[in-house]
């Protein structure tokens, strides 16, 4: 069924989805915009594997063992979404990438930073993060929570949430309302090819509004 549901949030693009949750009263789902994609041309979507951290003092192979074990828990056909608590050290690189996807993982999105992103192109393993450092992890943080409720920028992220990445940024959609915001979306996009159609043939862009309702 989630699977299902990813394939046709996949066909859908961020500003439809977010078009339609802002028609039906939702708040609060668009991402911060420097969250930037690593692969541009790809879409991300899936249910979210929410991972929150923290920063201190600890001991390297502590910190080694919690990543690991995070990176066992994650979930095949989710996008392991972050909040890393921290914009010091890369909460992803290429082994970890390497892992994720090689278990199902459909990619990530971190409100941090990642390294070895070359080797996560030659891979084709989507990221959405704000910037890079070779930095990482080891002695100075440690997962706190897993499935469990994060919030980056003002949108809280539930366990099985489904989130949308594209070029122009990241959305969440409420699971209670992914199937109407999805059948919503698809008609949208139905009637936007119609006025698309319309354009191209010359009618006057007002007029296909009024026509079609949707510009």
């Amino acid at each position: 069924m989630s699977e299902d549901l990813t394939q046709r949030l996949e066909r859908c693009y961020t500003g439809i989805i977010h078009d339609v949750m802002r028609a039906v009263g939702l708040t609060d789902f668009t991402l911060p915009p420097e969250l930037r994609p690593l692969l541009p041309g790809t879409k991300l979507a899936g249910p979210a594997f929410t991972v929150e951290g923290k920063t201190g003092e600890f001991d390297a192979h502590e910190t080694l063992l919690g990543w690991t074990g995070l990176l066992s828990a994650a979930r095949p056909g989710h996008v392991w979404v972050c909040q890393p608590n921290t914009e010091e050290v890369a909460l992803m690189g290429e082994l970890s990438a390497e892992t994720l996807k090689n278990k199902g993982v459909r990619g990530c999105v971190i409100d941090g930073l990642s390294r070895d992103t070359e080797f996560m192109i030659e891979m084709g393993f989507q990221a959405y993060f704000k910037a890079y450092t070779p930095r990482d992890i080891v002695g100075v943080w440690l997962p706190k929570t897993i499935d469990e409720p994060i919030k980056i920028g003002a949108v809280w992220i539930r366990p099985g949430d489904y989130v949308l990445g594209d070029r122009d940024g990241v959305v969440r959609i409420p699971i209670e309302v992914i199937e109407e915001v999805l059948d919503k979306a698809e008609a949208a996009i139905s009637t936007e090819n119609k006025v698309r159609t319309a354009i191209l043939a010359g009618t006057d862009p007002q007029a296909a509004y009024l026509q079609f309702g949707k510009f």
